[in-house]
């Protein structure tokens, strides 16, 4: 196999979405071989930015929207866990496809009554067959498995209970940044009122420093405009 034959394999593999060591052995060659060949390709094609490549899926927490108000849209579905199901913390995941086989991930753990993003995970880069996997095992805290809905609504979620959280004094998890760009902009007014039935409620973590967070939420509000759940 001469240069520009292996090459030509090397760009076949990697659309396939095959890593370079995987290249390197389906040729029979070294990955030192491979691996700047590898970049090659990569130089060579065009880059998606992310929030425009393709939506290989999006999920949320089962009982996201227990005690929110919000319009009622196409597609906000959701699930009933009873009383006794979680509130006020929702997890969101999206998974975007720029090329090949691979997905690409982030997710986000998000206080809707108080806090906003408290957490955020990715970009996390995997072939598409293991998105089903690492969907259950994101959301297996929760009773029920976690419910497919339109991006517009994870939009809604994270980037209101971003925009509601500031304007309580808490900023956005520092890895947020890193992730939003899966998520795109809220290009409209958020459809959510965030808060416990639309008041602020902080419900401690075990990673808050709650006499912080209280005295930010008393400068913000007064020490009577905000609930601390037991």
């Amino acid at each position: 196999m001469n240069d520009r034959e292996l090459l030509d394999e090397v760009r076949r593999l990697r659309a396939e979405g095959r890593p370079p060591k995987a290249i390197a052995r389906a040729l029979g060659v070294r990955p030192a071989v491979v691996a700047p060949l590898v970049r090659q390709v990569a130089a060579e094609t065009p880059q998606v930015p992310v929030e425009r490549a393709e939506l290989a899926g999006c999920w949320i927490s089962p009982a996201w929207s227990r005690e929110l108000l919000f319009e009622e849209r196409d597609g906000w579905n959701d699930v009933d866990l009873g009383p006794d199901g979680p509130a006020g913390i929702v997890l969101v995941l999206v998974a975007r496809a720029p090329r090949g086989g691979n997905v690409s991930v982030c997710g986000y753990l998000v206080d809707t009554f108080c806090l906003g993003v408290k957490n955020a995970i990715g970009p996390e880069v995997m072939h598409r067959r293991e998105l089903a996997s690492f969907v259950r095992r994101y959301f297996r805290a929760f009773p029920s498995p976690a419910v497919r809905v339109p991006l517009e609504l994870a939009r809604h979620v994270v980037h209101g209970a971003v925009a509601f959280a500031a304007g309580l004094g808490f900023d956005a998890h520092p890895d947020f940044a890193a992730a939003r760009g899966h998520l795109g902009e809220l290009e409209e007014p958020c459809a959510i009122t965030f808060g416990r039935s639309g008041r602020p409620t902080y419900v401690p973590g075990p990673y808050d420093d709650p006499t912080a967070t209280l005295d930010t939420l008393a400068h913000a509000v007064g020490p009577d405009g905000f609930v601390v759940a037991p």
